[in-house]
């Protein structure tokens, strides 16, 4: 008894520890997308990440028991290329945001997509949501206000591209827990690669321009961490249960904000750090509540 104790304690240890790195390599291919999307187009350059990014997922599914053909098995194709398509958009429109509101303001904001899961789990999936998960939903939405900052000044519309990232990254997440009832991880995986992949390259491909040397290797090195960054994250859910290191996935916030600061020049205003302060509170809540509830 002891020693399975000290094992899931080992685990969850372990579980924290990837999700930390995983949310460093995430922060990282953030940073060197905000840096190519300001010198070239967004959809060139997510179309070049994708093409790496479905060579990764086809590598993996190849390895894997039944290959390609078990990978690629699936009994709803409609559900699972909607939901590789989300993807690949929520991916364009956040770079988009990276670029026009910087970083720090960018993640402040997608920090309430975990609240917007829980807000929306009820009408996608059915799932119950109590009164204090939607308390906690409230809260949350207190502090997209806060960062916003609708009656000062001049509302700037662009503020709005990040919470329909995170919008649409949220229902991209209930859209996997859908797919999970009748198709497996890997399934969902090689169809978010290789459709998007497919996707991109329809639309990138008449945005196509030259880029330097220099950059070339900036695209390699964002290449390289996105598929790190996943590879990182499978096996963060591999050694520990999600409501453990769940949590600790708000260190993309910090580590996304740190890269801002000194290799952009951006600013954390206060209203922003408060704001990102409450959302981080509250998502950190529902987490609490579901873990309980389970």
């Amino acid at each position: 008894m002891t020693s399975t104790y000290v094992m899931k304690e080992s685990n969850a240890r372990l579980g924290i520890l990837l999700m930390v790195a995983t949310t460093f390599v995430f922060a990282m291919q953030d940073g060197i997308s905000r840096h190519l999307a300001g010198e070239y187009n967004v959809l060139m350059v997510v179309m070049i990440r994708y093409w790496f990014f479905a060579a990764f997922v086809t590598a993996l599914a190849a390895r894997k028991a039944g290959g390609l053909r078990a990978a690629a098995a699936t009994r709803q194709p409609w559900l699972q290329s909607f939901r590789a398509v989300l993807l690949v958009a929520e991916i364009c429109v956040a770079i988009w945001g990276f670029t026009i509101l910087g970083l720090v303001e960018s993640h402040a904001v997608f920090a309430c997509y975990p609240l917007l899961i829980a807000a929306l789990s009820g009408p996608v999936l059915g799932e119950s949501v109590g009164w204090r998960r939607w308390a906690a939903i409230g809260v949350g939405f207190v502090g997209i206000v806060v960062i916003l900052e609708p009656g000062f000044g001049v509302f700037q519309p662009a503020a709005i591209i990040p919470l329909v990232s995170a919008l649409m990254f949220a229902l991209y997440g209930l859209l996997t827990r859908y797919a999970a009832r009748r198709d497996s991880a890997a399934t969902s995986f090689f169809w978010t690669g290789t459709v998007g992949m497919v996707a991109m390259t329809a639309v990138g491909a008449w945005f196509w321009e030259p880029m330097s040397g220099g950059d070339w290797a900036w695209m390699g090195l964002l290449c390289l961490t996105g598929a790190g960054g996943h590879y990182l994250l499978i096996k963060t859910y591999e050694v520990a249960e999600a409501s453990v290191v769940q949590p600790f996935a708000y260190f993309q916030l910090v580590f996304a904000s740190v890269m801002g600061v000194i290799l952009f020049g951006e600013v954390i205003r206060t209203n922003v750090a408060v704001g990102a302060a409450i959302i981080v509170a509250a998502g950190l809540f529902t987490f609490w509540r579901e873990r309980q509830a389970r």
